[in-house]
């Protein structure tokens, strides 16, 4: 991981810590992960010191642990860095929401349902840009995305994404059992639907997937790393240029947004001098993707 890709991780994990400090918890809004079941917790155990935080803390060490040793040190590697950066500076943020920070301007009424609207579609539009820098860096938010993927490690019929989209899911429904509060419930729909829509047209204007075609001489180390450390398929065509007549070849890798950096990496670590083009795919079926 370069440097410039791990100030990015941080700055995306900033946001999300923001946002959550800020909009999420002073409502008790569930909107899934980590945040939410933070906020279901700290209504069940009785102990004062156990703040939102703190419990949220807990959680991400503990998520990014059992990741570690279920799903490997390359993985959690990935995620290493917002699981450093998230719980200290969401324990920072949830400190200027008070009246001695700026006079209170972070403190919002939380009374006042136009405050509670416009802080679940604000928490909304930040954690999804948040989650959307984070990654392009080739980085994680770690947190429930690890029990998704976890649990897809054990079913193999389930995909990581349809087995976050259920944790996530049903943590909102537990919310809404213990706090019940069905606005607060609906209002985290709304948030999760924002995020998840910001995520899109941040990355890819909406699209699923990425096409790469690279003109090197290097094509079987390319390839060969694409397939053991993204496990996406390549093909490898003959190609002659228009130009020097040489003959030539030329890879191309169907990928995802969030394999975008490491793809980027492979092809400078082994040849900085191919010729690389990206396209945006409007839809990709097949193996390893949905139809």
């Amino acid at each position: 991981m370069t440097v410039k890709n791990m100030v990015f991780i941080i700055i995306g994990t900033l946001i999300i810590a923001f946002s959550t400090a800020v909009f999420i918890l002073p409502f008790n809004i569930v909107v899934g992960g980590v945040s939410g079941l933070g906020v279901i917790l700290e209504k069940i155990i009785p102990f004062e010191f156990f703040t939102v935080s703190v419990i949220i803390s807990i959680l991400t060490w503990a998520v990014f642990f059992m990741g570690l040793f279920i799903l490997g040190k390359d993985f959690a590697m990935k995620t290493l860095v917002s699981t450093a950066v998230y719980p200290p500076a969401l324990t920072l943020f949830a400190k200027i929401v008070s009246r001695e920070f700026l006079g209170g301007f972070f403190m919002l009424n939380t009374d006042s349902e136009i405050n509670l609207i416009v802080s679940s579609i604000f928490s909304g539009v930040l954690i999804g840009l948040g989650c959307a820098i984070t990654f392009l860096a080739g980085g994680s938010t770690g947190g429930t995305d690890i029990l998704g993927f976890i649990l897809s490690k054990f079913l193999k019929r389930l995909k990581s994404s349809t087995a976050i989209g259920i944790i996530d899911g049903a943590v909102v429904v537990i919310g809404m059992l213990f706090l019940k509060d069905l606005v607060l419930s609906l209002l985290g729909v709304i948030t999760v639907f924002i995020s998840a829509s910001v995520i899109d047209r941040v990355f890819i204007g909406a699209r699923r997937a990425f096409v790469a075609e690279i003109i090197t001489d290097k094509h079987t180390l390319i390839s060969r790393a694409v397939i053991e450390n993204m496990e996406r398929t390549t093909s490898i065509i003959d190609i002659v240029g228009g130009y020097s007549g040489r003959a030539q070849k030329m890879l191309v890798v169907t990928f995802s947004i969030r394999e975008y950096s490491e793809l980027i990496s492979i092809v400078n670590k082994y040849d900085r001098k191919a010729f690389l083009t990206i396209h945006r795919a409007h839809e990709i079926n097949g193996e390893g993707w949905t139809r």
